[in-house]
């Protein structure tokens, strides 16, 4: 038995949407780069911000679970199917498999639900005398059955819709256990075969596939839309606070390999999480109704100042107070509209209490609208590229150039679209560090990039018969744009290796 048997249906099941656990409104800004990659060879030198990956195709996959399946039947002397049995229960962790076995093989078997011997079993469809069906109660001469090694016989009918409904219906593919009550009998791959058609059980290995990489510790799914590779990368949880693991998927979608999203560096996945929901919950409300209110001194009633007049009467208790310092306004004196206790303790921390609050909104405000702005300029540049082939067409019919030679905008206009993802994250990023001399640097490489990315954006604007002209500039502002964020990433990657940067929330 091989894992190529099922190749032929696997077209047939890999476009569900259902299939992958793909976020539609997630930015993939990314995902079209237009042939652009910073993929390298093999035995190139990896920079600060890259990480090592392999692609994985369905094939490989399948290739790899062969392999560990061949090396534990052979270590333990079972068959193909119930080694593969075994490695489902123990989720495809074949150095567990064969240490526990070698500790209790008659426990681990049972547990797994493989016959006593774990030896091969021949299955046959056959049509007992006499037979009925406990599911469908059919006792006709020419009834077909099925049974495992646990002797509990049903009807091949029953049977299949059973397998099938647990395989298409449920997706399960891991642990199918006999339909008897209490039976703990795993109906393996050899079972499986024999009694659903082909396109189920094509779909089956699949589900396989799927426990494979889900499974393994440095494997993923790309996220991207009926995309069918697998990304590998040595990266694991621990190291998500000291690197970004952004991976690039033959496809082309760049993502992040610890949290799935699309790639956010130079920020790494635990602000990434905090900025998006500070981003999206109510907390930058009550954030604006304690920079523009305040409560009444006396019932702690809600109160926004709508008039220039600091005189405040609270419409719920009738408290008289100066909106200053939040003091009884009787005693203020002469003085209403002056507020003379102004150096009162109560009034300074009221105050204090007031403008802290206003600056933080407008903090916060700053990064939010510029991370916002480069999430729009990202979803701008994406359009001009489809844009840019009619501008490519055009440009070749009109200045002579081959459609090769017209390649420089498909580039340029990739680069524009990269450095607006790596801009727009820069922004979360520098929200949550503290201020300091590194601070300070990081910025200044943030300004460089965004006004070269600027600058190229613009060239984009330029009329055709004028890029035939710009040809050089546009290469050469490509390449010292791409230059400026890899400068930009490396040194924001040290910084997280070396534990430079300090932020202003508790990290653990």
């Amino acid at each position: 038995m091989s894992f190529s048997d099922a190749s032929e249906d696997f077209e047939d099941f890999q476009g569900s949407d259902d299939d992958f656990n793909y976020n539609d409104s997630l930015d993939g800004s990314d995902y079209e780069d237009a042939g652009f990659t910073d993929i390298k060879p093999e035995n190139a030198r990896l920079r600060a911000f890259e990480v090592e990956q392999k692609i994985l195709s369905h094939s490989e996959i399948e290739a790899a679970q062969t392999s560990r399946i061949d090396q534990v039947a052979a270590v333990l002397g079972l068959s193909f199917e119930n080694a593969l049995a075994l490695l489902l229960y123990f989720k495809w962790n074949h150095e567990r498999v064969i240490e526990r076995y070698m500790e209790d093989s008659d426990n681990v078997l049972k547990k797994a639900g493989i016959s006593d011997d774990g030896k091969d079993i021949e299955y046959k469809i056959e049509s007992i005398p006499g037979f009925v069906c406990d599911i469908c109660c059919e006792d006709h001469e020419d009834l077909k059955s099925f049974s495992l090694a646990c002797h509990h016989r049903f009807c091949f009918e029953c049977y299949n819709q059973y397998v099938t409904q647990k395989i298409v219906d449920e997706g399960e593919s891991r642990i199918i256990q006999c339909p008897g009550d209490s039976c703990t009998y795993v109906v393996n791959a050899k079972a499986i075969k024999l009694l659903v058609d082909p396109k189920v059980y094509g779909r089956y290995h699949i589900l396989l596939d799927r426990t494979f990489v889900l499974d393994h510790d440095h494997l993923i799914w790309c996220p991207a839309p009926n995309c069918e590779y697998a990304v590998e990368c040595p990266v694991s949880t621990k190291d998500l606070k000291s690197i970004v693991p952004s991976v690039q998927c033959t496809c082309g979608f760049r993502f992040c390999f610890g949290c799935g999203l699309p790639d956010h560096q130079p920020c790494i996945c635990v602000l990434v999480k905090k900025w998006t929901k500070k981003c999206e919950d109510d907390s930058e409300t009550a954030n604006w109704i304690s920079a523009n209110t305040k409560e009444c001194p006396k019932c702690t009633a809600t109160i926004e100042k709508n008039g220039g007049c600091n005189h405040m009467t609270c419409r719920k208790c009738r408290y008289e107070f100066c909106w200053i310092c939040t003091g009884n306004w009787q005693e203020h004196g002469t003085s209403w509209y002056n507020c003379s206790r102004y150096d009162e303790k109560s009034g300074v921390e009221a105050r204090d209490s007031q403008a802290k609050s206003r600056a933080s909104l407008e903090r916060y405000l700053h990064y939010y609208n510029r991370f916002a702005n480069h999430e729009q300029s990202a979803k701008l540049d994406k359009d001009l590229y489809i844009r840019t082939e009619k501008k490519m067409t055009q440009l070749q019919s009109t200045s002579g150039m081959s459609w090769i030679e017209v390649q420089y905008l498909a580039q340029a206009s990739a680069v524009l679209q990269q450095c607006r993802q790596t801009l727009k994250w820069t922004y979360a990023f520098a929200f949550y560090l503290e201020q300091n001399n590194q601070t300070h640097l990081f910025e200044d490489n943030q300004r460089d990039l965004e006004m070269a990315v600027e600058q190229l954006s613009e060239l984009f604007e330029k009329p055709i018969h004028e890029l035939a002209e710009l040809k050089v500039t546009v290469l050469d502002k490509t390449s010292y744009v791409n230059n400026r964020r890899q400068i930009l990433l490396e040194d924001a990657a040290k910084g997280l290796q070396e534990g430079r940067w300090k932020y202003q929330i508790d990290m653990n």
